[in-house]
């Protein structure tokens, strides 16, 4: 395990990449383990990053663990400066990875505190306050993210880069199956087809996971975080000019446009 000097050190590298949107070969010295990995996102948590808006799972979908070459998923912070407002316009300044991923996304209504025994489904379902559509726009601060590993992976946040939340549904989606939801996602006047199967087989059990992998590390999931689950389409290449719409029909639409 890093100490914490070489915690704090690493997570000031990392977030100088991410304000600068500059890119390392890798952390020295370098995290070995999820919890070095975990210990330093932690310490990201900083006024020059904004507040804490919420949580985002990498790698829920065999694709999204073959674009980053890890074998399960990893969570990550998602701050309050990095939020695009639906509709808005995201910079791709910096951005080396260049995808858009569409994502079944949930707001907390009440807190979930670290506790023994994992939360269920049901549980974390009854804590869960609305549900909406977003759009994640993943990057990486190593320049070579495939390589990096799941314990510097984590490090940076679990990708984490721009995030885009669409409106609270009005829909009742507890009453829906989400596995079977598939948004239409719309780039370049070309259609794609996602899939809540593909986000760990369902939203509301990546959903789970995220509850029960921040309950493991003593953290607790506050009412009004918003938790996204991960892409249910493999990522979809951007480029300045394009407009990334996704419609989830009675569920809800988002979009962002990229310059």
């Amino acid at each position: 395990m890093l100490d914490k000097d070489q915690i704090a050190d690493a997570s000031r590298v990392l977030a100088k990449h991410w304000r600068d949107g500059t890119k390392l070969d890798a952390l020295e010295p370098r995290p070995r383990s999820r919890a070095d990995g975990y210990a330093i996102q932690a310490a990201l948590e900083t006024p020059s990053l904004g507040q804490l808006f919420g949580w985002k799972i990498a790698a829920t979908s065999e694709s999204g663990q073959k674009h980053i070459n890890v074998t399960g998923p990893l969570a990550g912070r998602i701050m309050s400066d990095t939020v695009i407002a639906d509709g808005g316009t995201a910079s791709m300044k910096g951005n080396e990875m260049r995808v858009g991923e569409p994502e079944f996304a949930f707001r907390m209504g009440r807190d979930l505190p670290p506790r023994a025994s994992p939360y269920s489904v049901d549980e974390v379902l009854a804590a869960t306050g609305s549900f909406h559509p977003a759009i994640e726009i993943p990057d990486s601060r190593f320049v070579d993210f495939a390589s990096a590993g799941e314990a510097q992976l984590i490090a940076d946040n679990a990708c984490a880069h721009l995030f885009v939340l669409g409106a609270p549904t009005t829909a009742n989606w507890r009453a829906m199956d989400l596995v079977e939801e598939r948004p239409q996602i719309t780039l370049r006047g070309q259609h794609y087809v996602g899939h809540g199967g593909n986000v760990l087989g369902d939203p509301r059990v990546a959903l789970t996971w995220l509850a029960n992998e921040l309950r493991g590390l003593g953290i607790t999931l506050r009412a009004g975080e918003v938790v996204t689950t991960g892409t249910c389409h493999p990522p979809l290449p951007i480029q300045a000019g394009d407009r990334f719409e996704v419609d989830f029909g009675v569920l809800g639409k988002v979009s962002v446009g990229f310059v």
